[in-house]
């Protein structure tokens, strides 16, 4: 028998033999362990009792075919590999052979099935030099079972590979001849030194090699005595490697919802999402997978390859190991922060290329440039999701090993640990190395949550949610088990991620807490609202941002979908959110971009709000109007420290009351002010603001700053922006000049409150720039008002105006009139 046979062909392998007689026959390969166990091998002698000799000089045989199987492949995967160094050299010059992509779908896992057998032969070699009774091979046997799973993910993309090379050489000549003569490095042995082959042949051969791999295990375990070291070792390769077999040849479709375990039961897939685990420092963006034993994370591999995604596992716990950290549980590490400039820079490239795709849309029949943008617009939204979150979500395996994500929402913290306790309480686990590969594989039919959460791709504009303003009235709670310290958070999701935006005073020591306060929510293609009930802790510790854990309870959580069609209604709609035997009643009422954009000037000149300033700066002969002076000296007094202050929302209710008093020229409202929650008073100076019929910067000036702050020279830009600050009129600027004062020396607290000059400048550069409705590019735009790219490209333009002057040292005057006004104390 020639030792050599182990590389030739398997004794029974029908369905395997009969894809590869057909060079053209594309279809996936099926390959059988079915037989096996029967055919008749060259070392098969029936009725002859081996003695140990015997047995040894068999095995050594087997081995010495093995090895140069062994040897055979490699060469055949090393002529697969040589042509893959010139082709991709070629790629990257103006006339490439094949593109990249090609390239790897076409060799895809070669290298790495090279570098398997390498190793293996290289580890083979030696031990079967040095032969002897107690020489062991069974520990490289288990090694070259184990990795099984590359082969997994070869043979799925077999039928892609073979495709995508049947064309490349049909629209290219010179490749078609390449690819029918590849020299595969011949043996010692074989006189044939000249054999060509080609490229689907050798690309056939790993198929082949999954059979023989089971077929020499079987031989060499026959005539390996029970009582030696490898025995056991070799069992377990030769029952992994059969177990791959029919994994392979089985139906895929059964195994898209769930994996087969040890004991019968089905391992399901509980839910997974693309989240940002938190690695040495750095944020890296993971697909992580919970299933009904087990937590998995897994790389999402940047291929076009096969089908497009290929997974490798980071690590996994069981869920029976796993444990929920908090800061008190481990050493934590501080979470990078990303500034918020940079998070608005991301923004704005997004909303750029939405409507550069949408201009493109209307312009061009090709397709070639959409999908070049949509490809930008994934790596923007992917690079927003990883530096977004800061939340930390802890877990740690039974060795006390802590592993960091990072989210956005305490919502889906308590998601997570709400369903994997409960999982927890009846999970069973078991899983081997083959398995946990195969596994992984498996995650790409198993995913249900396909690309990352902000790209919607879809045709219809409609479908990207709501722009403008929600009123959101929390009315009360009812079927608390106890009295309990409630208050409620909303959230509202932009650009993908979710966005605290309010938060109920708490209602103290009752069973049934009636809030009824209203919040008015800015909407920036937001789909959905989120409820959260907290009961108040005691505990007086603060915990910081970067620790994301807050020392209040989560009671219950629950969400409702934002409709287009119920809310177009200008009525308010009453619903209950109902989360976990506790119901949320709740009105709400939409006003979309189209009208909440107007400014809308009072039919009362003897008010203040919408009111022009130099008429009320005259009435009350000051230079700056009563009402912003006395809302940020009691912002001053108690609300420095406040976190989120300007940001959070007040009770609407009580702005309202405020907004009454201030136009009826309460004498009593600086007492009403004192009983007021801080928020609602800055609520109320933001209002001031908005509803001035001419915003702060004047209709006239408004281009003038959008396009000075676009200036890329800085010297020009600082000339042209201080020169258009001083052409406003005298109380637009001294009243700008206060609250500029003001602003910063809010952000002096920002350790506490939280307010950087980015934050304050998101919150006031629309409400001090938008302009009115007669001047507003958006309004008077062709297009529908729901495409608000390029609204959200207007609101990032006006932020940066106030954020240029904000990051302003002072503010130089250009003669002493001017400069004996702007530094008057007499305001």
């Amino acid at each position: 028998h020639d030792p050599l046979s182990y590389g030739g062909s398997p004794p029974s392998s029908p369905r395997l033999r009969s894809k590869s007689r057909s060079s053209r026959d594309t279809q996936t390969p099926s390959v059988s362990g079915a037989g096996l166990l029967e055919c008749t091998t060259p070392t098969e002698f029936a009725g002859v009792e081996l003695d140990q000799e015997k047995g040894l000089e068999m095995r050594k045989w087997v081995l010495s075919g093995i090895l140069a199987s062994e040897e055979t492949y490699i060469s055949q995967l090393e002529a697969l590999l040589i042509p893959m160094k010139p082709l991709r050299a070629a790629a990257t010059t103006s006339q490439p052979m094949l593109t990249i992509q090609q390239i790897e779908t076409i060799f895809f896992k070669v290298p790495e099935l090279h570098e398997i057998h390498k190793d293996f032969y290289d580890g083979l070699l030696p031990r079967v030099q040095d032969w002897g009774h107690q020489q062991c091979v069974g520990d490289l046997f288990q090694k070259l079972a184990s990795q099984l799973g590359v082969y997994r993910a070869f043979v799925d993309n077999y039928k892609v590979a073979v495709e995508t090379a049947d064309k490349c050489c049909q629209a290219n000549a010179q490749f078609a001849e390449i690819s029918e003569n590849l020299k595969v490095k011949s043996s010692k042995d074989c006189k044939d030194q000249s054999a060509k082959n080609s490229l689907e042949n050798l690309l056939y051969k790993p198929v082949d090699r999954v059979t023989r791999s089971t077929l020499v295990l079987h031989d060499l375990l026959k005539h390996t005595p029970s009582s030696h070291p490898d025995y056991p070792l070799l069992q377990d390769a030769l029952r992994i490697s059969q177990n791959f077999l029919s994994s392979i040849n089985e139906e895929i479709t059964p195994r898209r919802q769930s994996m087969t375990v040890k004991k019968g039961e089905n391992r399901q897939l509980l839910r997974d999402r693309f989240m940002v685990e938190l690695v040495e420092g750095s944020r890296k963006l993971r697909h992580v997978f919970l299933f009904t034993d087990l937590l998995l994370c897994a790389k999402l591999k940047k291929q076009a390859a096969g089908k497009g995604q290929q997974y490798d596992c980071k690590w996994y716990i069981p869920l029976a190991d796993l444990t929920f950290q908090t800061i008190e549980d481990c050493e934590s590490t501080p979470i990078p922060l990303v500034q918020d400039e940079e998070i608005d820079a991301m923004k704005i490239k997004i909303s750029q290329i939405k409507n550069e795709i949408q201009r493109e849309k209307r312009t061009t029949k090709g397709s070639k440039v959409i999908e070049r943008l949509r490809k930008k617009l994934s790596e923007q939204e992917s690079l927003l999701l990883l530096m977004s979150p800061n939340m930390a979500f802890r877990v740690a395996n039974r060795n006390g090993k802590g592993f960091t994500f990072l989210i956005s929402s305490d919502y889906e913290r308590a998601e997570w640990r709400e369903i994997i306790r409960e999982q927890q309480k009846k999970c069973d686990f078991s899983l081997t190395s083959l398995e946990l590969q195969m596994l992984t594989n498996s995650c790409v039919k198993l995913q249900t949550v396909h690309t990352i959460p902000m790209t919607m791709n879809k045709e219809d504009d409609e479908s990207s949610g709501l722009y403008g303003f929600l009123n959101v009235i929390v009315h009360s709670a009812s079927g608390l088990k106890q009295s309990l310290n409630l208050y409620c958070s909303l959230e509202v999701d932009s650009f993908g991620y979710f966005v605290n935006k309010a938060k109920t005073r708490v209602y103290r020591d009752s069973t049934e807490p009636n809030w009824n306060e209203e919040f008015e929510i800015e909407l920036e293609g937001s789909q959905t609202l989120r409820l959260l009930c907290y009961e108040k802790s005691c505990n007086k510790i603060k915990q910081s941002k970067e620790d994301g854990e807050m020392t209040d309870r989560i009671i219950a959580k629950g969400q409702i979908k934002l409709e287009p069609q119920t809310l177009q209604n200008k009525d308010w709609q009453r619903t209950v959110i109902g989360m976990n035997g506790i119901d949320v009643k709740l009105s709400m009422k939409f006003t979309s971009r189209e009208f909440s954009l107007k400014r809308m000037p009072s039919r009362k000149q003897s008010g203040v709000f919408g009111v022009k300033i130099n008429v009320v700066t005259k009435r009350e002969r000051s230079k700056v109007p009563l009402i912003v002076r006395q809302c940020v000296e009691e912002i001053e007094r108690r609300g420095m420290e406040e976190v989120g202050i300007y940001r959070v929302s007040g009770v609407a209710t009580d702005i309202q009351a405020l907004k009454a008093a201030f136009d009826s020229n309460n004498k009593d409202v600086s007492m009403l002010m004192r009983e007021m929650d801080v928020n609602a008073i800055a609520g109320t100076l933001k209002l001031y603001f908005r509803e001035l019929p001419e915003p702060l910067f004047t209709d006239e000036l408004y281009p003038n700053f959008a396009g000075a702050i676009a200036l890329s020279d800085s010297v020009a830009k600082e000339s042209c922006m201080l020169n258009l600050l001083l052409s406003l009129p005298e109380p637009n600027l001294v009243t700008f000049l206060f609250l500029l004062d003001h602003l910063k020396r809010v952000t002096e607290n920002e350790g506490i409150n939280k307010m950087s000059l980015h934050n304050l400048a998101t919150v006031f550069g629309p409400t001090l720039l938008r302009p009115s409705e007669k001047d507003s590019k958006i309004l008077n735009s062709p297009q529908p008002i729901s495409m608000n790219d390029s609204w959200s490209l207007e609101v990032m333009a006006q932020v940066q105006v106030l954020l240029y002057f904000l990051q302003l040292e002072s503010i130089p005057a250009p003669d002493s009139k001017r400069q004996s006004l702007l530094f008057s104390t007499e305001v």
